[in-house]
């Protein structure tokens, strides 16, 4: 329950933010065009007024916030108001009695931005000059109202996503937690019944060989028995799936653990059952610990699925290879299961859950992979495949390695 309650905030956490970020971009968006669309209107408004001055104002009473200069004869005519520290601009007034050019200069002085006309009246040269004051005050005031805006708009639109969270968000994790514990409660009730047939079907197999029965007859208890099995392994896939399901991010029992010894554990637990089906199994590791941050059981069962398609895809006659290793300066561990067997095609999923290869009868079907690259991926690893239909077929799982060595190492497989 309380890994439900992380994921419920998490989400509701998720969904909160991500409200917050569509408010924020949206009110962003509305504040750039009208701040653009004041920009332009008051652009538009600055050379209205330059024009009308320069053309049509007298230099002793310009509108406000401006100020002509007539240039009659080399004589320079000003107004009554005085004009700006700086002003007139002698330079653009030289060049337009030269080109008879209008020129529109802007520049930045007394903490404030003037535009200058300076254009040709007639046989005079006139320069208007604009003090945009108050339309940068008016830009600095849109932008603070746009920053309050967004701020209320931001803390609103956080507020609601984490209502809508709270809303909807933990209902479907209730329901999906429900669903998680059936499945569990489900595959954990089955395990007792489907270990009991598995162990009667080879009970009757075994009493079937004594007793002289028909081969036809014994080869069909074999399939049960195989089929209960497969049966028992499904519901093992089904119980794990639940359980990695309930804790996506947090892994109870994380903790140093050596891959070299686990995989030397599992050769030797499958050790017997290739010999039995003819089947080299082999297993190449270094003298030292290769750690891994990770959860034992769940690694232990990496292994074990990879050995276990391994031989069921392998026959008689053929070659598993098993390799661990720190490849040099990778920072990861390596674990490499190699097969001669029926292979597969590179077109196949052989990944997705509950898919069917092209031999239905050889192939298993079910979680197995799918759990598989669960697992490694949910421990920040990679997992690849290679393989030709009747070439064979390698696995390769990387993990990032654990710099403590401090663990004690099994002793190879002779």
């Amino acid at each position: 329950m309380a890994t439900e309650r992380i994921v419920v905030a998490r989400a509701r956490r998720r969904v909160g933010i991500l409200v917050g970020l569509a408010v924020t971009v949206l009110i962003t968006l509305i504040g750039g065009v009208a701040y653009a669309s004041l920009l332009r209107g008051q652009e538009r408004q600055i050379h209205r007024e330059l024009a009308y001055t320069a053309t049509r104002s007298d230099p002793s009473g310009p509108p406000g916030c401006t100020w002509l200069f007539l240039l009659h004869d080399g004589d320079l005519r000003t107004g009554n108001i005085p004009a700006p520290p700086g002003f007139p601009l002698e330079q653009p007034l030289a060049r337009v009695v030269e080109t008879r050019t209008a020129e529109v200069t802007t520049l930045e002085r007394n903490g404030t931005v003037y535009y200058v006309l300076t254009q040709p009246r007639g046989d005079d040269v006139v320069q208007a000059i604009f003090d945009a004051r108050y339309q940068l005050a008016d830009r600095r005031h849109l932008l603070v109202a746009l920053a309050i805006a967004e701020a209320i708009g931001l803390l609103a639109a956080v507020a609601s996503g984490l209502t809508v969270g709270r809303l909807t968000v933990a209902p479907l994790a209730e329901a999906l937690a429900r669903q998680r514990r059936f499945v569990a409660d489900v595959s954990h009730e089955l395990r007792t019944p489907i270990a009991q047939v598995h162990t009667r079907a080879q009970l009757l197999a075994r009493r079937a060989g004594n007793a002289g029965v028909p081969a036809d007859y014994r080869a069909e208890l074999e399939r049960l028995i195989g089929t209960t099995r497969w049966l028992g392994e499904v519901v093992d896939d089904l119980l794990l799936s639940a359980r990695l399901a309930a804790m996506p991010d947090i892994r109870p029992g994380t903790g140093t653990v050596d891959m070299a010894a686990l995989a030397e554990h599992a050769v030797v637990a499958e050790t017997d059952r290739a010999t039995e089906q003819g089947v080299t199994l082999t297993l190449s590791r270094p003298d030292v610990p290769l750690p891994v941050l990770g959860v034992a059981s769940a690694l232990r069962r990496v292994i074990g699925e990879l050995l276990t398609n391994a031989l069921t895809h392998t026959p008689a006659g053929g070659l598993i290879e098993v390799t661990v290793r720190r490849p040099a300066g990778g920072g990861v561990v390596e674990l490499t299961v190699t097969d001669t067997g029926t292979g597969f095609d590179p077109a196949e999923r052989i990944f997705d859950r509950f898919r069917s290869g092209v031999e239905t009868e050889r192939r298993r079907t079910g979680l197995g992979l799918s759990l598989l690259r669960e697992v490694v991926t949910g421990h920040g690893g990679t997992i690849q495949a290679e393989g030709q239909p009747g070439r064979g077929a390698s696995f390769v799982v990387r993990l990032p390695a654990r710099a403590d060595t401090t663990l004690t190492g099994a002793r190879p497989v002779g």
